[in-house]
Protein backbone atom coordinates (compact mmCIF):
# COMPACT_ATOMS: atom_id res chain seq x y z
CA UNK A 1 0.00 0.00 0.00
CA UNK A 2 1.07 3.06 -1.00
CA UNK A 3 1.76 5.92 2.25
CA UNK A 4 2.34 9.59 1.90
CA UNK A 5 3.77 11.67 4.97
CA UNK A 6 2.63 15.06 3.67
CA UNK A 7 4.51 18.00 5.94
CA UNK A 8 2.39 21.44 5.68
CA UNK A 9 -1.29 20.27 4.38
CA UNK A 10 -1.95 24.09 3.09
CA UNK A 11 -3.14 25.16 -0.11
CA UNK A 12 -1.14 22.72 -2.66
CA UNK A 13 -0.39 19.89 -0.18
CA UNK A 14 -4.04 19.43 0.81
CA UNK A 15 -4.51 19.35 -2.78
CA UNK A 16 -2.26 16.56 -3.55
CA UNK A 17 -3.52 14.59 -0.49
CA UNK A 18 -7.38 14.97 -1.50
CA UNK A 19 -6.09 13.03 -5.04
CA UNK A 20 -3.99 10.74 -3.65
CA UNK A 21 -6.45 10.02 -1.09
CA UNK A 22 -9.16 9.35 -3.89
CA UNK A 23 -6.83 7.25 -5.78
CA UNK A 24 -6.53 4.59 -2.40
CA UNK A 25 -3.50 6.06 -0.55
CA UNK A 26 -2.80 6.37 3.09
CA UNK A 27 -2.35 9.93 3.38
CA UNK A 28 -0.81 11.00 7.25
CA UNK A 29 -1.09 15.19 7.10
CA UNK A 30 1.78 16.97 9.71
CA UNK A 31 1.06 20.05 10.84
CA UNK A 32 2.30 22.19 13.19
CA UNK A 33 0.90 20.63 16.18
CA UNK A 34 2.15 16.69 15.03
CA UNK A 35 5.24 18.19 14.04
CA UNK A 36 7.45 16.48 16.54
CA UNK A 37 5.26 12.81 16.19
CA UNK A 38 6.00 11.98 13.09
CA UNK A 39 8.71 10.01 13.55
CA UNK A 40 6.33 6.96 13.57
CA UNK A 41 4.71 7.99 10.12
CA UNK A 42 8.22 8.32 8.87
CA UNK A 43 9.11 4.89 9.17
CA UNK A 44 6.61 3.28 6.85
CA UNK A 45 6.05 5.54 4.47
CA UNK A 46 6.40 5.24 0.75
CA UNK A 47 6.37 9.29 -0.21
CA UNK A 48 7.19 11.87 1.28
CA UNK A 49 6.21 15.51 0.55
CA UNK A 50 7.17 18.74 2.16
CA UNK A 51 5.60 21.96 1.34
CA UNK A 52 6.54 23.65 4.11
CA UNK A 53 9.06 27.12 3.80
CA UNK A 54 11.87 27.78 5.59
CA UNK A 55 12.22 30.32 8.18
CA UNK A 56 14.66 32.44 9.79
CA UNK A 57 16.01 29.37 11.63
CA UNK A 58 16.48 27.37 8.91
CA UNK A 59 13.97 24.93 6.81
CA UNK A 60 12.19 23.00 10.24
CA UNK A 61 11.57 19.78 8.83
CA UNK A 62 15.20 19.23 8.09
CA UNK A 63 16.17 20.78 11.38
CA UNK A 64 13.77 17.94 12.87
CA UNK A 65 14.22 14.95 10.77
CA UNK A 66 17.25 15.52 8.68
CA UNK A 67 19.04 12.28 9.62
CA UNK A 68 15.47 10.22 9.11
CA UNK A 69 15.20 11.59 6.01
CA UNK A 70 18.67 10.84 5.12
CA UNK A 71 17.87 7.16 5.64
CA UNK A 72 14.78 6.90 4.37
CA UNK A 73 14.23 4.34 1.22
CA UNK A 74 10.97 6.29 0.80
CA UNK A 75 10.64 8.63 -2.33
CA UNK A 76 11.23 12.86 -1.16
CA UNK A 77 9.70 15.37 -2.84
CA UNK A 78 9.85 19.47 -1.68
CA UNK A 79 7.81 22.13 -2.88
CA UNK A 80 10.35 25.35 -3.57
CA UNK A 81 9.72 28.70 -5.07
CA UNK A 82 11.06 30.08 -8.55
CA UNK A 83 12.02 33.03 -6.74
CA UNK A 84 15.13 30.99 -6.36
CA UNK A 85 16.53 32.21 -9.43
CA UNK A 86 15.96 36.01 -8.67
CA UNK A 87 15.44 38.64 -11.25
CA UNK A 88 16.16 37.30 -14.59
CA UNK A 89 15.69 40.64 -16.10
CA UNK A 90 12.54 39.32 -18.16
CA UNK A 91 14.70 36.20 -19.74
CA UNK A 92 13.65 32.69 -19.59
CA UNK A 93 15.56 31.02 -17.03
CA UNK A 94 15.85 26.82 -16.45
CA UNK A 95 16.69 23.96 -13.75
CA UNK A 96 20.40 24.94 -15.07
CA UNK A 97 20.33 28.28 -13.79
CA UNK A 98 22.57 29.20 -10.50
CA UNK A 99 20.04 29.40 -7.45
CA UNK A 100 19.99 32.03 -4.50
CA UNK A 101 21.17 35.45 -5.83
CA UNK A 102 17.71 36.93 -5.32
CA UNK A 103 15.46 38.24 -2.53
CA UNK A 104 14.57 34.63 -1.15
CA UNK A 105 18.04 33.03 -0.16
CA UNK A 106 16.19 31.18 2.87
CA UNK A 107 14.27 29.34 0.43
CA UNK A 108 17.62 28.70 -2.61
CA UNK A 109 19.23 27.28 1.01
CA UNK A 110 16.34 25.20 1.67
CA UNK A 111 16.32 23.85 -1.92
CA UNK A 112 20.30 22.87 -2.07
CA UNK A 113 19.87 20.73 1.27
CA UNK A 114 16.87 18.96 -0.19
CA UNK A 115 18.24 18.30 -3.21
CA UNK A 116 21.31 17.11 -1.47
CA UNK A 117 19.21 13.90 0.42
CA UNK A 118 18.07 13.43 -2.60
CA UNK A 119 14.48 14.93 -3.10
CA UNK A 120 12.52 16.06 -6.53
CA UNK A 121 12.13 19.06 -6.28
CA UNK A 122 9.71 21.36 -7.58
CA UNK A 123 9.90 24.71 -7.99
CA UNK A 124 6.65 26.73 -8.45
CA UNK A 125 6.08 30.62 -9.97
CA UNK A 126 2.77 32.10 -8.55
CA UNK A 127 0.38 29.72 -7.46
CA UNK A 128 -2.83 29.91 -8.30
CA UNK A 129 -6.59 27.90 -8.06
CA UNK A 130 -10.13 27.49 -6.88
CA UNK A 131 -10.54 29.99 -4.50
CA UNK A 132 -7.20 31.85 -4.77
CA UNK A 133 -7.47 33.62 -8.01
CA UNK A 134 -7.60 36.99 -9.99
CA UNK A 135 -11.35 36.27 -10.19
CA UNK A 136 -11.69 35.85 -6.42
CA UNK A 137 -9.41 39.16 -5.90
CA UNK A 138 -11.81 41.11 -8.05
CA UNK A 139 -15.46 39.59 -6.93
CA UNK A 140 -13.64 40.61 -3.62
CA UNK A 141 -12.63 44.00 -4.14
CA UNK A 142 -9.26 43.45 -3.57
CA UNK A 143 -8.05 43.65 -7.05
CA UNK A 144 -5.51 46.03 -8.01
CA UNK A 145 -3.00 46.63 -11.90
CA UNK A 146 0.36 47.93 -11.01
CA UNK A 147 1.40 49.89 -14.89
CA UNK A 148 5.04 48.47 -15.30
CA UNK A 149 5.57 47.68 -18.57
CA UNK A 150 7.87 44.71 -19.78
CA UNK A 151 7.01 43.16 -16.29
CA UNK A 152 5.78 39.19 -16.44
CA UNK A 153 5.63 36.38 -14.29
CA UNK A 154 5.34 32.69 -14.61
CA UNK A 155 2.20 31.16 -12.74
CA UNK A 156 0.85 27.69 -12.44
CA UNK A 157 -2.42 25.83 -11.69
CA UNK A 158 -2.32 24.31 -8.65
CA UNK A 159 -3.75 20.87 -10.21
CA UNK A 160 -0.98 21.16 -12.57
CA UNK A 161 1.40 21.28 -9.61
CA UNK A 162 -0.04 17.99 -8.17
CA UNK A 163 -0.38 16.08 -11.20
CA UNK A 164 3.69 17.19 -11.39
CA UNK A 165 4.54 15.79 -8.18
CA UNK A 166 2.51 12.60 -9.27
CA UNK A 167 4.48 12.26 -12.70
CA UNK A 168 7.60 12.59 -10.37
CA UNK A 169 6.93 9.58 -8.42
CA UNK A 170 8.56 7.45 -11.90
CA UNK A 171 10.85 10.21 -12.76
CA UNK A 172 14.81 10.99 -11.81
CA UNK A 173 15.68 13.03 -9.02
CA UNK A 174 16.39 16.24 -9.69
CA UNK A 175 14.86 20.10 -9.89
CA UNK A 176 11.90 20.66 -12.11
CA UNK A 177 10.38 23.82 -13.20
CA UNK A 178 6.47 23.56 -12.53
CA UNK A 179 5.04 26.27 -14.48
CA UNK A 180 2.66 26.89 -17.48
CA UNK A 181 3.82 27.97 -21.10
CA UNK A 182 2.67 31.50 -21.28
CA UNK A 183 4.86 34.07 -18.65
CA UNK A 184 2.55 37.26 -18.77
CA UNK A 185 2.16 40.67 -17.21
CA UNK A 186 -0.20 40.36 -14.23
CA UNK A 187 -2.32 43.64 -15.38
CA UNK A 188 -2.86 41.34 -18.70
CA UNK A 189 -4.09 38.51 -16.48
CA UNK A 190 -6.07 40.65 -14.21
CA UNK A 191 -8.09 42.23 -16.88
CA UNK A 192 -8.60 38.75 -18.57
CA UNK A 193 -10.70 37.63 -15.25
CA UNK A 194 -12.21 41.18 -15.29
CA UNK A 195 -13.73 40.57 -18.75
CA UNK A 196 -14.92 36.92 -17.63
CA UNK A 197 -16.99 37.98 -14.77
CA UNK A 198 -18.26 41.07 -16.86
CA UNK A 199 -16.97 43.30 -14.82
CA UNK A 200 -14.59 46.51 -14.64
CA UNK A 201 -10.97 46.93 -14.82
CA UNK A 202 -9.26 47.36 -11.07
CA UNK A 203 -8.19 50.62 -10.24
CA UNK A 204 -4.41 51.24 -11.11
CA UNK A 205 -1.97 51.35 -8.19
CA UNK A 206 1.15 53.12 -7.84
CA UNK A 207 4.14 50.56 -6.65
CA UNK A 208 5.65 52.44 -4.30
CA UNK A 209 1.62 52.81 -2.62
CA UNK A 210 2.01 48.99 -2.40
CA UNK A 211 3.35 47.00 0.99
CA UNK A 212 6.86 46.24 0.98
CA UNK A 213 5.94 42.51 0.37
CA UNK A 214 4.02 43.32 -2.97
CA UNK A 215 7.35 45.72 -3.77
CA UNK A 216 9.35 42.68 -3.42
CA UNK A 217 7.23 40.61 -5.67
CA UNK A 218 7.35 43.30 -8.56
CA UNK A 219 10.83 43.44 -8.08
CA UNK A 220 11.55 40.64 -10.19
CA UNK A 221 10.71 39.99 -13.56
CA UNK A 222 11.58 36.79 -15.16
CA UNK A 223 10.01 33.94 -17.57
CA UNK A 224 9.94 30.10 -16.73
CA UNK A 225 10.62 27.01 -18.86
CA UNK A 226 8.98 23.98 -17.94
CA UNK A 227 10.90 21.62 -21.28
CA UNK A 228 12.83 19.76 -18.46
CA UNK A 229 9.34 18.99 -16.57
CA UNK A 230 8.05 17.31 -19.92
CA UNK A 231 10.47 15.39 -21.04
CA UNK A 232 11.43 13.46 -17.69
CA UNK A 233 8.48 13.99 -15.94
CA UNK A 234 6.23 13.38 -18.85
CA UNK A 235 3.93 16.17 -18.04
CA UNK A 236 1.78 18.45 -19.88
CA UNK A 237 -0.07 20.94 -18.24
CA UNK A 238 -4.19 20.58 -18.38
CA UNK A 239 -3.88 24.64 -18.12
CA UNK A 240 -1.27 25.58 -20.25
CA UNK A 241 -2.23 29.33 -20.27
CA UNK A 242 -3.75 31.44 -17.72
CA UNK A 243 -6.88 31.29 -19.75
CA UNK A 244 -7.70 27.81 -19.94
CA UNK A 245 -7.10 28.07 -15.69
CA UNK A 246 -9.16 31.20 -14.91
CA UNK A 247 -11.91 29.59 -17.30
CA UNK A 248 -12.00 26.32 -15.28
CA UNK A 249 -12.20 28.38 -12.22
CA UNK A 250 -14.98 30.87 -13.48
CA UNK A 251 -17.37 28.02 -13.93
CA UNK A 252 -17.16 27.76 -10.15
CA UNK A 253 -17.90 31.24 -9.17
CA UNK A 254 -21.29 31.87 -8.59
CA UNK A 255 -23.53 34.25 -10.29
CA UNK A 256 -24.62 35.31 -6.69
CA UNK A 257 -21.24 36.17 -5.57
CA UNK A 258 -20.62 38.24 -8.77
CA UNK A 259 -23.63 39.96 -8.10
CA UNK A 260 -22.84 41.04 -4.63
CA UNK A 261 -19.54 42.54 -5.43
CA UNK A 262 -18.66 45.96 -4.82
CA UNK A 263 -20.66 48.17 -7.05
CA UNK A 264 -18.02 50.35 -8.20
CA UNK A 265 -16.23 47.51 -9.72
CA UNK A 266 -19.63 46.16 -11.96
CA UNK A 267 -19.59 46.96 -15.25
CA UNK A 268 -21.94 49.96 -16.18
CA UNK A 269 -24.52 48.41 -18.92
CA UNK A 270 -25.82 51.15 -19.84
Amino acid sequence: MSRLVLFGPGYTGARLADRLQARGWTVTRIGRAEFDEAGHALASATHIVSTVPPGEEGDPVLTRYRPVLAQASAWIGYLSSTGVYGDTGGAWVDESAPIGAGRRSLRAAADRDWLSLGAHVFRLPGIYGPGRSPLDRIVSGQAYRVALPGQVFSRVHVDDIVSAVIAGFDAPQGAYNIADDLPAPQDEVTAYAARLLDMSLPPVVALDDLPAPARAFYSENRRIANGRAKRLLGWQPLHPTYREGLRAISATISPASVSAAPKAAVTDQR
